[in-house]
């Protein structure tokens, strides 16, 4: 067996965990802060209830982010990335270079993508 073939399976933990259409935006947001449900909605329009619930479950599962549950009326549910999940800046950092260096010549946006994937991860 190739050293290649033998790590080939490290990565599919992560691989997992970044699959699926809203879970880069979603870890993107909570690169930046701490979130609600509502807030979480709002800045990936359209996506469903039911696709953030399940995205959120899944992160919250594999360590990625924690769920705090504040008593009272109404509701009021946190999101908030783990040390784990802290941990994935970098990764979104090295894809940004990379679209950043596969950019077709005279588009702007891989930057402007960057700093929004990588929020406050950009200027350290």
């Amino acid at each position: 067996m190739k050293p290649d073939q033998a790590c080939q399976g490290t990565i599919e933990p992560l691989l997992e965990i970044l699959d699926g259409k809203w879970t880069l935006p979603l870890l993107r947001d909570l690169f930046n802060d701490v979130k609600r449900f509502g807030e979480l909605r709002r800045s990936l329009h359209p996506i469903s209830p039911k696709t953030l619930t399940d995205r959120l479950r899944m992160l919250e599962e594999k360590g990625i982010v924690t769920r705090t549950l504040y008593p009272g009326v109404p509701l009021h549910v946190e999101y908030e990335l783990t040390d784990s999940g802290r941990r994935l800046q970098p990764i979104f950092a090295a894809m940004s270079e990379w679209a950043r260096a596969e950019a077709p010549c005279g588009r702007a946006e891989p930057e402007a993508e960057a700093e929004a994937l990588l929020g406050a991860a950009a200027s350290e």
